[in-house]
C-alpha cells in the first residue's frame, strides 16, 4: 500500500534528489574524475535511488497524463541501484548525471509551474 504523501509533495521531493545531485557532482568534468571518488559515487547513486523510489510511488494517473518521462527506465535504474548495488557500472551513472538528470529536472520543472 503506498503511503499518504501526493503526487506534488513527491515531485519536490525528486526534485530535491535532483539538486543535491547537482551539488554533489558540481565541479566535476569528467566520468574519470567522477569514478574515482568513491565517496561522491555513492552520494550520487543513492540520490538516484531516491529519484527512482519517488517516481515509483508517483499515482499511476500522474505518470499515465506525463508519457514524455520514461518512468519504468526510472524505476529500473533504482532497482539496479539497490539490489544489484555490485555491478553498478560509475561510468554509466555518469553519463546518466550528465544527460538524463538535466533532463528530467527540465521536465518536472515544466509540470510543475503549470
Amino acid at each position: 500500500m503506498r503511503d499518504k504523501i501526493n503526487d506534488p509533495a513527491r515531485l519536490e521531493l525528486i526534485k530535491e534528489s535532483i539538486s543535491t545531485i547537482e551539488e554533489f557532482s558540481s565541479g566535476i568534468s569528467t566520468a574519470c574524475e567522477f569514478t574515482s571518488n568513491k565517496i561522491l559515487c555513492h552520494a550520487v547513486t543513492y540520490n538516484l535511488q531516491c529519484v527512482g523510489e519517488g517516481a515509483y510511488k508517483l499515482s499511476r494517473d500522474f505518470k499515465n497524463a506525463h508519457p514524455n518521462i520514461d518512468w519504468p527506465a526510472i524505476e529500473g535504474l533504482r532497482h539496479v541501484l539497490v539490489h544489484d548495488y555490485y555491478s553498478v557500472n560509475f561510468s554509466r551513472v555518469w553519463a546518466i548525471v550528465q544527460n538524463d538528470v538535466p533532463a528530467l529536472k527540465s521536465y518536472l520543472q515544466q509540470i510543475t509551474q503549470e
